[in-house]
């Protein structure tokens, strides 16, 4: 039982990965997320890169991404002078919070880009007024999200989907 219970873990964490990866993010940012997910923490560089075979330069690059993007967070153990880092709380609503906050600066860039181009290049002029209004929707419906899942609040265990075993 404890084989199959790591095995899905490993699992897991790998799969993490590769979703991290296809959104453009490192590969490795993934799979300490997923061990974070699994285990929430607090984890030191050392443990992180032994469970994980990855150099601690590997690490410390990474942890300081899931830092700045909200979804983990560094802590202290007592008598202990490194880092550790476990989940953050609400982590998937910071992580969202911080799409919301590029799709803005993305925005600026957009409105910028309107005023420094002359009106006669209306092509130009209608593509960027298109991109405008779909960072503008995004950002609306992403709010809208974060906002329901703050009013939700934890998920209880009842209250999940259960999931379905899947075929390899």
């Amino acid at each position: 039982m404890a084989d199959d219970t790591e095995k899905a873990i490993a699992e897991f964490v790998e799969r993490m990965g590769l979703i991290t990866q296809a959104d453009g993010k490192p590969r490795i940012a993934g799979r300490i997320l997923g061990l974070m997910i699994v285990h929430g923490g607090p984890f030191g560089f050392t443990e992180l890169a032994e469970r994980l075979s990855v150099s601690r330069a590997s690490i410390s690059t990474n942890t300081r991404l899931l830092v700045d993007l909200g979804v983990i967070e560094r802590t202290a153990v007592a008598g202990d002078r490194q880092d550790y880092f476990r989940l953050s709380r609400q982590p998937y609503a910071r992580m969202l919070r911080g799409i919301v906050e590029r799709m803005h600066r993305a925005r600026d860039v957009v409105g910028s880009a309107q005023v420094a181009l002359p009106r006669d290049m209306a092509g130009a002029q209608e593509r960027l007024a298109e991109l405008d209004a779909f960072y503008e929707a995004l950002i609306d419906n992403f709010e809208t999200v974060i906002e329901a899942w703050d009013a939700k609040g934890q998920v209880s265990v009842s209250q999940k989907r259960v999931p379905t075993e899947q075929t390899a």
